[in-house]
């Protein structure tokens, strides 16, 4: 026989849950002659039992079931489908802490973030340290916080000498132009990079051009080639985010975004863009789009990666009216646009294989010119010419 004190030290539980089990029917106690409870080896081995079966999750009514019948298998079903759903779970929850401490893969966390709540999760990269440059980069290139600088080195080495950072020609920028029905007098270029569309503007306008960009490296070489063209009088560079840009209301006539508008998202540009042109005033921009309406797999895996957001051309003209634009007319860009920025990629991409045969950078960046060069009819940039309203 055990005293009350001799069972809970027996089986580690508090004499307070020893009177609830008895309370609860599940052992039983008799009485001494001096009145004290005592409980016998049966109850002690049913309080072991009772303590296996919590331990495989069923709750304490659950158990007393199990104890008194047949064992409902129902039951114990329900509580391992409970269970197995509570083990992955918390697989998951560890997952996503070994990535953010750097012990795995972050990047379809990233991706889902960012399509489930963008400014939030470009919010919460900032506060971890990362400036809104290099987290506009995470978010879009590497994904991954932990490798972020080293990939980003590998990407910038890629890139640097490169001329075009993304799909354009001057002819798709002239033509562009041409659909502004009033000529600018001042423009705002979102995203110019090394100035190749910046270039057309000036040479086919008489505007004065505010040209912005968050990669100090890229608005030098701007300011060199105007300085080559004598363009500079013309020419005012800023290092801003596009998501921040640092001008008043109805500063611009025509703003100009050739392939950025995406880093901050095509329907946010569209509504923070829009107090910045006079009233009439005109916005060309261009995103990727789907050109068919039943793209391969291959197609849909890579852009859910790296662009969930890519929409049919319909889709972004809806967008575009309820945003408070006139969509004077759009356009696909040229087939040569396309070659001339993933021709130049391929290559520099191949001269440094060698070198960087372990990066991760220079394998996205191959794999991206693959699926672009063999599966371009299936996806392409569209400009769009908009007016306010």
């Amino acid at each position: 026989m055990y005293k009350i004190s001799e069972l809970a030290a027996a089986v580690g539980l508090s004499r307070t849950a020893i009177l609830y089990y008895e309370k609860q029917k599940l052992i039983s106690a008799s009485r001494l002659e001096n009145g004290y409870r005592a409980y016998s080896n049966k109850d002690l081995q049913r309080l072991r039992l009772i303590q296996q079966l919590l331990a495989g999750g069923l709750t304490l009514k659950e158990c007393k079931v199990c104890l008194e019948a047949k064992v409902d298998r129902q039951l114990l079903q329900n509580r391992l489908k409970a269970l197995d759903e509570e083990i992955e779970q918390k697989q998951q929850s560890r997952y996503l802490l070994a990535a953010i401490l750097g012990e795995g893969d972050l990047k379809a966390w990233h991706m889902s973030l960012d399509k489930l709540a963008p400014d939030a999760h470009l919010d919460w990269l900032t506060k971890q340290g990362f400036s809104e440059k290099e987290a506009l980069r995470l978010k879009w290139l590497s994904k991954d916080m932990n490798e972020h600088d080293v990939y980003m080195a590998d990407f910038m080495t890629v890139f640097e000498p490169l001329e075009r950072w993304g799909p354009g020609s001057e002819s798709d920028t002239q033509k562009a132009l041409s659909l502004v029905a009033k000529a600018p007098d001042n423009i705002l270029e979102i995203g110019c990079g090394k100035g190749l569309a910046t270039k057309v503007l000036a040479e086919h306008s008489k505007a004065n051009i505010t040209a912005v960009d968050n990669e100090q490296s890229a608005l030098d070489r701007l300011v060199q080639r105007f300085e080559q063209l004598g363009f500079s009088n013309r020419l005012k560079t800023v290092c801003a985010s596009m998501a921040e840009l640092p001008f008043t209301d109805e500063s611009f006539d025509l703003i100009w975004a050739e392939g950025s508008a995406y880093i901050m998202g095509v329907e946010k540009a569209l509504a923070q863009w829009l107090p910045l042109l006079h009233q009439q005033g005109y916005l060309v921009i261009s995103d990727l789009v789907w050109k068919t309406d039943n793209p391969s797999q291959k197609s849909v895996e890579f852009w859910s990666q790296n662009y969930p957001d890519i929409q049919p051309v319909a889709t972004r003209i809806s967008q575009m009216k309820h945003a408070g634009y006139r969509v004077v007319e759009h356009f696909p860009q040229s087939k040569q646009a396309w070659l001339d920025y993933y021709g130049p990629l391929g290559e520099r991409a191949k001269e440094l294989e060698s070198e960087m045969a372990n990066s991760t950078a220079l394998r996205d960046i191959k794999y991206e010119v693959n699926i672009c060069t063999q599966l371009t009819a299936e996806f392409g940039y569209q400009l769009f010419v908009l007016q306010k309203i």
